[in-house]
């Protein structure tokens, strides 16, 4: 996007003299007692249509460069697991959901929300531009009387990490109820309980992987997506 911008904005001032004829480029230098001088709605207008007709050619050859930069990569699975994969087209949340015994599990997904510096690698450092992409998880479990416990991870490349528990007595509560202190502050032991908790209920660093993998391929769609919308917009007559 930045690159899109940037390269409207340097090339925005030679496409509008460039759009302009020769023959009304110079009517607006010549003197006025030989040529009438177009008046300053008109000029306006085609200043309009050079400036829409510069965006959109810009966006046409971004939208083409995304399309054959992702022609190599297949689209993700719709399942992972036991987990059917709801992809939400337009919006920046998928849904993964399925049954385990009694229980019914949601897992609200985020695109790409933050980053952290890549760690160094072993033997020498990092490059400065490298990062760890990071999404948000928040697992619902749900059983016949209504409560939910509700789970709120972050999932980085090749793991999942709890950040704090809570149990919602009633989906319909307005108030937020109390949740909890931070999972870093329980006991070893019962992180650990907890974290097999989730294992054994699919969500795991198995999951982290193909969630990094799906949000990757629903950011390259979304991105060609906006840039088509925003096209057809400006085009419009």
């Amino acid at each position: 996007m930045t690159r899109l911008f940037r390269s409207l904005r340097k090339t925005l001032t030679l496409t509008l003299t460039n759009q302009i004829p020769i023959q009304q480029q110079s009517l607006c230098i010549s003197s006025p007692s030989s040529h009438i001088i177009p008046s300053r709605t008109y000029i306006s207008q085609m200043h309009k249509e050079a400036f829409e007709g510069n965006i959109s050619r810009l966006l046409r050859n971004e939208i083409q460069y995304e399309l054959q930069s992702s022609s190599s990569s297949n689209p993700p699975a719709d399942k992972f697991g036991s987990f059917l994969v709801d992809g939400r087209p337009g919006e920046r949340w998928i849904t993964l959901k399925r049954q385990f015994a009694n229980e019914n599990i949601k897992v609200e997904v985020t695109m790409f929300d933050g980053a952290v510096p890549a760690p160094k690698k072993s033997g020498g450092v990092a490059n400065a531009d490298e990062v760890q992409l990071h999404i948000t998880l928040i697992v619902n479990i749900s059983k016949e009387d209504g409560d939910v416990l509700e789970i709120m991870c972050s999932a980085w490349p090749d793991s999942i990490v709890i950040k704090r528990l809570l149990v919602r007595a009633n989906k319909n509560m307005t108030a937020e109820p109390y949740a909890g202190p931070d999972f870093e502050e329980l006991d070893d032991e019962l992180q650990d309980s907890l974290y097999n908790f989730l294992e054994v209920r699919g969500i795991n660093d198995e999951l982290a992987k193909y969630l990094h993998q799906y949000m990757k391929h629903k950011d390259k769609t979304e991105i060609i997506g906006w840039m088509e919308k925003v096209k057809s917009y400006i085009e419009k007559k």
